[in-house]
């Protein structure tokens, strides 16, 4: 944890917080599967797994919110935990009957995918923001509510976004008109793509995703209405692991839409596209994450945080530039490649100016709806 954290005796009472919710929200998984849990992820875990990891979770939290309440630190958070905790206990526990398979629904939440990919992320980048933080950012800073609340909705919302997007992209995909002029180029293509080797068709993959997503940022950029929903991804202050959260509704399932659309039209196979989306969810936190850690030369050949950082600095220099969310190369070939050289940092983050963007996820995501500023308003 942060050394702030540490400072206000939060540890305990935090921990025991963060793991009753996350417990309680584990048991009305299993009390409702059908409804809270998505199809396309259960099956990646197991029900064993999930029961076991519910069991450190309940232990955890109950030992940590003993601890803070007997230590007299944040009694109230403690007590939200061990609370919690107790209403999962009562509900079931481990011990919940699930009867399986779960039957399948026109649609259901992702509320599975949100407590384990809020799990594994906070356990693996909070311990390493605090060993090698470029500067002390508090765990629980000013705007984490706010992306706590996106990372909350692109989970939960997991299986909508991925409705919308499979629809947009199979639209797209099938028009006739493609299908009839260019049929033998497109299986021609298709043919070498699918004999390629794994490794070489998934390094093609991502090169032409970043190319189709770095084109797309740059309309983002440069265009004022598509700009209007970019700019809330850069408003927030400090850039972390959960920072990367922070992006509006119309922009996720846009980029996403338009990332995907190569790769299905040139017929790659659905475990490089697979592939390739669990490379997304990794970079793109690590990639906002407070990881001060130089990497040398690895910084021009694939995106680490130093080079996506100065891509959210409040710098007008760096507005328009380091596209590219994988392989600088991106930016190399389209002219927007900019990293100094001696290995500095931006010293703030944002959008230049910080009143065009409102504060809290409903007012960001209705903004860009009803603002009619120009470009010299935000960046002037």
């Amino acid at each position: 944890m942060s050394t702030s954290l540490l400072r206000h005796h939060l540890l305990a009472p935090a921990t025991s917080c963060f793991l009753g919710v996350l417990s309680l929200a584990t048991v009305l998984c299993f009390h409702f599967p059908e409804l809270l849990t998505s199809r396309e992820f259960r099956a990646i875990y197991t029900e064993d797994f999930a029961r076991t990891l519910l069991l450190i979770g309940l232990a955890a939290a109950f030992f940590a919110g003993t601890i803070a309440v007997l230590r007299d630190q944040h009694r109230r958070m403690a007590f939200t935990g061990v609370g919690t905790a107790t209403v999962a206990v009562l509900l079931g526990g481990t011990e919940v009957p699930f009867d399986g398979p779960v039957k399948d629904t026109p649609f259901s939440l992702g509320l599975d995918w949100f407590v384990l990919a809020l799990f594994f992320s906070a356990l693996v980048f909070i311990p390493l923001e605090h060993a090698f933080a470029r500067r002390p950012v508090p765990v629980f800073r000013p705007g984490w509510r706010t992306d706590a609340c996106y990372f909350f909705m692109s989970h939960v919302l997991v299986q909508l976004i991925l409705i919308l997007v499979t629809t947009s992209t199979s639209l797209v995909v099938s028009v006739p008109r493609w299908s009839s002029l260019s049929r033998p180029l497109v299986e021609a293509q298709q043919a070498w793509i699918s004999d390629l080797p794994f490794v070489a068709a998934f390094l093609l993959a991502v090169f032409l995703a970043d190319l189709a997503q770095a084109v797309l940022h740059r309309c983002y950029h440069r265009v004022m209405v598509l700009w209007r929903f970019h700019a809330v991804h850069h408003s927030s202050p400090e850039l972390d692991w959960l920072a990367g959260s922070r992006v509006h509704f119309v922009e996720t399932v846009l980029t996403r839409s338009i990332v995907l659309l190569p790769l299905l039209f040139l017929g790659f196979s659905t475990s490089v596209v697979n592939a390739y989306a669990v490379l997304v969810g990794i970079q793109a936190v690590v990639a906002h994450a407070n990881l001060g850690i130089r990497f040398g030369f690895l910084e021009y050949l694939i995106v680490l945080p130093r080079y996506h950082h100065w891509h959210h600095a409040r710098h007008l220099d760096y507005w328009d530039r380091n596209y590219a969310i994988h392989l600088p190369v991106i930016d190399m070939l389209m002219g927007s490649f900019k990293l100094p050289r001696d290995g500095s940092w931006p010293e703030e983050y944002g959008v230049l100016k910080r009143e065009t963007v409102p504060v809290g996820i409903l007012a960001q995501h209705v903004a860009p709806f009803l603002g009619q500023r120009t470009f010299d308003e935000y960046v002037r």
